[in-house]
């Protein structure tokens, strides 16, 4: 028995390796490794060493980072290019899929008040699909023809081929020389919808299938000036697309009456209506000008009258507030329609002609390396056609330029103020002085005459008299007495010779066409002095005028007050820019009465306003070359005397007379100035300082509407002049007009050619201005026996040569 348990013992053992394995257990811990090992395989489970589930974990957390990276790059893809990924789609729903841009509206442009000066009106342009239309042209191409021409009566045989010959186009803006209004478009939409419908409801097959096809509009804005030619330099166009502006304030404050243009994406339904995404356009600002619509009205009106009964090369005007340099009005005799900018039917074809022949001759000159042909030359090298278009270009730039601020000019004796306020601030003047006037004056090689040469002078006037007589001799005088350094110096604290900073476009520069202190010498100091031999523009001389006015404050002058926004919220504002101080108020104190005495009983009496107290200074400056004896006559004044609220400076160039006397007369720019500030000065609530009167001399003083076409004679000179009979000539009753120029800068005043480069005298050793006479001894005026005075004539009184002119000309 034993022996066979032994025997079963063994074979069990012998069957497998389990009792082996357990015999080779060696302790406890080794038969719990088994026991777990047996219970893991009953699970199924197998748990990973401790290193490989930390690779596992890493290698899982990897892959959760890349896949939230690549979910957040496919969130910015989307996000950012929804819009290309929703016409992939829509493009996919159906081909006929479109885009079309949504113009932006230009700002406007208003005056201070709110009247509109330039406004964008929408239109819309006609655009024919032919490649809609001939994708069923037996059904589409008559219905749709038909249609066009019944609503804007187009010629259906120009229609039939322009579409059939574009057939694989998609878009052709068939506009004929106009743009069509929103009345027109929604008539023809209505049309073609009840055309369609009533096909659609036709029982005849064939009719059935007919449609009006492939017609849309496409929006765009027009560009309207409602005052046409009104302060045409100030406002500016713009091109044809409104993108771009074309001088005035178009030009210069471009970038804010922009927008930027919107885009329409979607896809065209059966009735070719767009459906899908829209990125509305961005409106311009409104730009808010400075410029009074009623004061420029009044502006122009007396400047056309002038142009209409006389005329002159050019006429002109600026209406400022001294205060803060706001241009209230702008106006030249140079004008165009803005809603029409390139018409020069003004012109004959001859006129366009011979204004192109000079062009012509530059061209030449400059394609053929500075070869010279003359104007007789001119059709051997170009063809008539040619040379009038030259003549165009020309005349645009005529018409177009600002004669206000682009153009320079002497400008005479209204920069008296600026020689006496010199003086005075530099303590070379005490306001007591008094000066003697024999007529002309010895200086360097010339003799310059002033206003009453031909009565042997002035005589004795002290310094207020000096301006209101308008003596050249006097200011001479002072000139020297302030020397070149200090003249200089307050030429370039008035502005003279630096921009003003105005905002417009073509601002002259005249930086090269004053002296500096190196190269002026004694003859330029004299005639620099009264106004002549350099140059300035209008606006440098109404900023530097203003600032005498005001007590002494130089505003940058400007056209606009603030920018608003589409929604009318101010985006910015242009506040008064003060550049600098130039005078006391005690100096300007002095110019202002003796303004006013200048137009009460000296030379600017004219420039008188019925009820009003006015104040200002006449200008007759003689042009280069000295010889053709041509004039620009001026008047630069202000209302009321002791707290100036409004400024008024009229130019006129070169007045149609014959040269010579009858040009030099600065009565016609102050009777233009009389008129514009009789209507300005009521408008702007400023109330009447003095009686009307009662008598009817101060009438009979005053412009008249019906004088104003009539030359001037001897007899509207300085007082003491033997008057003209009434029946004969119409008379203003002026001091300025001298035979001789009003104040010596006219005919035969002997005021030299002049360039202002260099001295004339070269070194200047001992002629310098220093040398000149100065003052003369104190004495009560017309004191002298044998010396023309004011309001005497002296048959004594010999008259003075002509000066040579030593210099070249100035431009």
């Amino acid at each position: 028995m034993k022996t066979s348990q032994n025997t079963k013992s063994g074979g069990r053992m012998g069957k497998g390796s389990s009792g082996s394995r357990k015999d080779s257990t060696n302790g406890p811990r080794d038969q719990e490794q088994y026991r777990n090992e047996q219970r893991n395989n009953q699970r199924g489970k197998y748990y990973y060493p401790k290193y490989i589930q930390e690779k596992l974990a890493i290698t899982v957390l990897v892959i959760t980072l890349a896949l939230f990276a690549l979910v957040m790059i496919l969130y910015r893809i989307i996000k950012d290019n929804n819009e290309q990924y929703n016409k992939i789609v829509l493009s996919q729903r159906q081909q006929e899929y479109d885009s079309r841009i949504i113009p932006y509206r230009r700002g406007d442009i208003v005056d201070r008040n709110g009247t509109y000066l330039a406004t964008s009106e929408k239109v819309y342009n006609l655009i024919i699909d032919p490649g809609q239309i001939m994708s069923d042209p037996e059904n589409y191409l008559e219905p749709t023809i038909q249609a066009l021409v019944t609503n804007f009566g187009f010629d259906a045989g120009e229609l039939r081929t322009l579409i059939e010959e574009r057939r694989e186009s998609a878009y052709l803006r068939y506009n004929k020389g106009r743009q069509l209004t929103y009345d027109q478009r929604v008539a023809f939409e209505q049309m073609a919808k009840e055309t369609n419908e009533a096909y659609r409801r036709s029982d005849n097959d064939a009719e059935a299938k007919k449609r009006v096809k492939g017609i849309w509009f496409e929006d765009e804005y027009k560009r309207i000036y409602p005052y046409n030619s009104l302060a045409c330099n100030v406002i500016g166009f713009t091109s044809s697309d409104g993108s771009v502006g074309t001088g005035g304030i178009e030009q210069y404050y471009n970038s804010s009456l922009i927008g930027v243009n919107g885009r329409e994406y979607g896809y065209l339904d059966q009735d070719s209506n767009l459906e899908g995404v829209v990125k509305p356009a961005v409106g311009g600002n409104t730009v808010v000008s400075t410029i009074d619509v009623n004061i420029q009205n009044i502006v122009q009106k007396y400047i056309d009258e002038w142009q209409t009964n006389v005329g002159s090369k050019v006429t002109a005007a600026i209406v400022m507030n001294p205060n803060n340099g706001e241009i209230l009005a702008m106006g030249t005799s140079n004008k165009f329609d803005l809603n029409n900018p390139r018409d020069v039917s003004g012109y004959t074809e001859q006129d366009l002609f011979d204004l192109g022949k000079k062009e012509a001759v530059a061209v030449y000159r400059r394609e053929n390396d500075g070869a010279v042909i003359t104007e007789d030359q001119v059709l051997e090298h170009f063809s008539r056609e040619d040379v009038i278009s030259y003549g165009q270009q020309v005349a645009w730039n005529q018409i177009w330029r600002n004669f206000c601020v682009s153009d320079t000019y002497e400008p005479g004796s209204p920069s008296k103020i600026f020689t006496v306020a010199t003086g005075l601030e530099e303590g070379v003047l005490k306001g007591n002085e008094s000066f003697e006037c024999t007529g002309y004056l010895h200086v360097g090689d010339n003799d310059i005459k002033c206003t009453a040469w031909r009565r042997g002078g002035h005589g004795w006037l002290n310094l207020q008299e000096s301006l209101m007589q308008s003596c050249n001799v006097a200011m001479m005088r002072i000139g020297a007495m302030i020397g070149r350094e200090r003249f200089t110096k307050y030429q370039g604290i008035f502005g003279f010779g630096d921009k003003t900073g105005i905002d417009l476009p073509g601002e002259a520069d005249t930086s090269g066409l004053v002296y500096s202190a190196d190269n002026i010498g004694p003859t330029d100091l004299a005639t620099n002095a009264f106004g002549q031999n350099y140059n300035c523009t209008m606006v440098q001389l109404s900023a530097a005028f203003c600032s005498v006015l005001n007590g002494g404050s130089y505003y940058e002058p400007h056209v606009v007050k603030q920018i608003l926004n589409e929604q009318g919220s101010v985006v910015e504002k242009k506040e008064p820019v003060l550049v600098r101080e130039t005078v006391s108020q005690s100096t300007s104190d002095f110019l202002k009465e003796a303004m006013f005495q200048t137009v009460e009983a000296g030379t600017g009496k004219a420039a008188q306003v019925i009820g009003y107290d006015v104040g200002g200074k006449t200008g007759t400056a003689e042009k280069q070359p000295r010889s053709a004896k041509n004039y620009l006559v001026s008047f630069a004044g202000f209302a009321p005397i002791e707290d100036p609220q409004v400024f008024v400076y009229v130019v006129i160039d070169t007045p149609n007379y014959p040269p010579g006397e009858q040009q030099a007369h600065s009565s016609y720019a102050s009777a233009v100035f009389s008129k514009i500030m009789t209507e300005i000065l009521p408008y702007l609530n400023i109330f009447p300082t003095k009686d009307l009167p009662e008598n009817e001399a101060l009438q009979e003083s005053l412009p008249s509407s019906e004088g104003i076409n009539e030359p001037a004679t001897e007899a509207e000179g300085a007082e003491g002049t033997e008057e003209t009979p009434a029946e004969t000539e119409k008379q203003y009753e002026t001091d300025e007009y001298m035979p001789g120029g009003d104040e010596g800068e006219g005919a035969g005043s002997g005021v030299p050619d002049a360039v202002p480069t260099a001295a004339e005298d070269g070194s200047g050793a001992g002629t310098g201005p220093e040398s000149l006479p100065a003052q003369a001894p104190p004495r009560r005026p017309n004191e002298s026996s044998g010396q023309a005075g004011p309001g005497r004539e002296s048959s004594q009184a010999a008259e003075p040569s002509a000066a040579e002119e030593t210099a070249g000309q100035s431009e």
